[in-house]
């Protein structure tokens, strides 16, 4: 069984992937502890989507206090009891961080990262949710959330590009990498049991999964 193999399973992907769904399928699938994002605690992102510049470091320091408290956390489970399924790698908040600070804000960001970095275990297995940003800004309309009513096509195509030359480099745990452009695991039951058959199968460090059309 899938929660045998894999203990901390995390699903990540840009805004608009789908990877807070997912992990909560997985989770109840799992009988899981979640461990999910919580955009909408933060005070400062909606004005971040209007105005990127004057809001980026309150948006970015925010949301890293938020995480490290949230891995914190788990540090207090016991790993070998209990299934984690997040939504969020630490490793990759640097990204968002070198796409919007100012050079010097991104020196005091990183600073502060330095110092907060908490020790936690390395995820079993991440999952990285891949769309072509026409797909991504299409699902970001549909949902009609408010706070994202701001995020810009440009800034959607740029962090498709950024997610995915970050986990061209990663190598901290073993990735799927998922193309979801013909694959709809939340809402359709015969891809996500499909997408569970692929993980379980799943062997080397690095893997791809794409559902032809």
């Amino acid at each position: 069984m899938m929660a045998g193999k894999y203990r901390y399973i995390v699903i990540e992907g840009p805004i608009g992937a789908g990877k807070t769904s997912l992990a909560r399928r997985i989770a109840q699938r799992l009988s899981a502890h979640e461990l999910l994002e919580q955009p909408d605690a933060n005070p400062f992102l909606e004005r971040f989507y209007r105005d990127r510049a004057r809001y980026a470091l309150q948006t970015q320091l925010f949301f890293l206090f938020q995480r490290v408290h949230q891995l914190a956390d788990l540090r207090q489970l016991d790993l070998f009891h209990s299934v984690v399924v997040a939504d969020f790698l630490l490793e990759k908040d640097p990204l968002f961080a070198r796409l919007t600070l100012a050079d010097d804000e991104l020196k005091l960001y990183e600073q502060i990262l330095a110092q907060l970095r908490p020790q936690t275990p390395a995820p079993d297995l991440v999952v990285y949710l891949q769309a072509p940003a026409e797909r991504l800004i299409e699902r970001v309309a549909r949902r009609g959330n408010p706070i994202e009513s701001g995020i810009s096509e440009s800034y959607l195509q740029a962090l498709a590009d950024s997610y995915t030359r970050f986990f061209h480099q990663y190598d901290e745990a073993p990735v799927l990498i998922v193309n979801t452009e013909h694959l709809n695991p939340i809402e359709r039951d015969a891809d996500f049991e499909l997408l569970l058959s692929r993980i379980e199968k799943m062997r080397g460090r690095r893997e791809y999964f794409n559902l032809a059309a």
